[in-house]
């Protein structure tokens, strides 16, 4: 599927609303996609949201929003629900959703655990498992990760940790979908810069994470954009493999 073949395309985003998943929808919409389901988690993102919503109408294309905590098992559910009542299918999914703490291991509480838990592998599992269950066959799946997955470091472990799930989720669900043509990826980009980055970083790591990288400086959401709009048109082919793009952060 090329690009030019999004037209009548249906795609659904989880974390849409801004930032790549906004980016996402923005590209996917001017390169021909039909209608996009643009997912958000809550009032604080809805004016992102409703602008990225007006930019994908401005191309032609029909979309529409959708609130809800995703940790919510039945929030996913409805919201594939929802989005293939209104558009009569689905075949493209990709979910943007995580979350980042940074804090030593022995300061971690068991609520900080169980929160990075729900966001960054609950959600990932359920999402991938309602995608196979109610996308088109020779449906797209992409989540996004960490390229932390390679790192030696610590003061990530719920993070990286709780994103580490995900690569065996796409390998199993590759797996078991590929018989319906559905390809599943997962995307490991490096520190992006972003609102989701700075919160859980001092001045002192901001400056070390962008000299890490090989190319220099923090990843950019436009570098990440048109990898996955890749992996789920062109480079269908690619499936259960984590793709880590970050500038030469950290390699495997």
């Amino acid at each position: 599927m090329a690009l030019n073949d999004l037209k009548d395309k249906v795609i659904l985003i989880a974390g849409g609303g801004k930032n790549l998943g906004g980016l996402l929808a923005r590209n996917l919409a001017k390169d021909g996609a039909s209608q996009i389901a643009i997912h958000y988690n809550s009032d604080s993102s809805r004016t992102d949201a409703e602008a990225t919503l007006a930019d994908v109408q401005a191309t032609g294309a029909d979309g529409f929003l959708f609130q809800g905590d995703l940790t919510q098992v039945a929030n996913i559910t409805r919201l594939f629900d929802e989005t293939k009542s209104k558009f009569g299918r689905i075949d493209i999914a990709i979910n943007t959703v995580g979350k980042v703490l940074k804090k030593p291991f022995t300061d971690t509480t068991e609520a900080e655990y169980d929160s990075m838990a729900d966001i960054n592998s609950k959600v990932a599992y359920f999402f991938i498992q309602e995608a196979g269950k109610k996308l088109s066959d020779h449906g797209k799946i992409c989540t996004i990760v960490t390229s932390l997955l390679a790192a030696y470091t610590g003061l990530y472990s719920t993070y990286a940790g709780q994103k580490a799930p995900v690569e065996h989720y796409t390998r199993a669900a590759s797996k078991e979908y590929g018989a319906r043509g559905i390809s599943v990826t997962a995307v490991a980009p490096g520190p992006m810069d972003t609102p989701f980055f700075y919160p859980a970083e001092s001045d002192d790591a901001v400056a070390y994470h962008k000299s890490a990288s090989a190319l220099g400086g923090l990843t950019d959401i436009k570098d990440i954009a048109p990898l996955v709009e890749f992996l789920v048109t062109d480079g269908w082919w690619i499936t259960g493999q984590t793709i880590f793009a970050n500038g030469g952060y950290t390699t495997r």
